[in-house]
């Protein structure tokens, strides 16, 4: 079953960080989703902790990477309302737009999203 993937949890499995074999074997099954906005995300953190970008490039590869186009734009601004309380970020309403859109669950380490009325399954890749 296809899943969307938050940054946290390709995170996770690039610095492999607690959750990482749930992710792992997501990838493994085929199919994941990512937002283009989630994909920048994360390679804007690898940065900011000193890596090279071009050693996880190929991680776009085994990812199935979707535009954040007009559809996502409007779905993610929609979130905003319900979300705003927890403090979610426009990279974490991409994710769950994306997940929406398509009737699919998201992995993620973020635990605020379960507090949240979102209409989107969240799987913990953490305990």
């Amino acid at each position: 079953m296809s899943v969307v993937l938050d940054a946290s949890a390709l995170l996770a499995l690039l610095r492999d960080e607690e959750g990482a074999a749930m992710v792992a074997e997501a990838l493994e099954q085929g199919g994941v989703l990512m937002s283009a906005v989630n994909w920048a995300e994360t390679l804007s953190r690898l940065s900011d902790y000193g890596q090279d970008l071009d050693g996880f490039v190929e991680y776009a590869d085994v990812l199935v990477l979707e535009p954040f186009d007009q559809i996502q734009a409007e779905a993610s601004a929609r979130l905003r309302v319900t979300t705003r309380k927890a403090g979610l970020s426009l990279g974490d309403r991409a994710c769950l737009a994306l997940a929406k859109t398509r009737g699919l669950a998201v992995l993620t380490a973020d635990r605020g999203w379960t507090g949240v009325a979102l209409g989107v399954e969240i799987r913990l890749i953490r305990s």
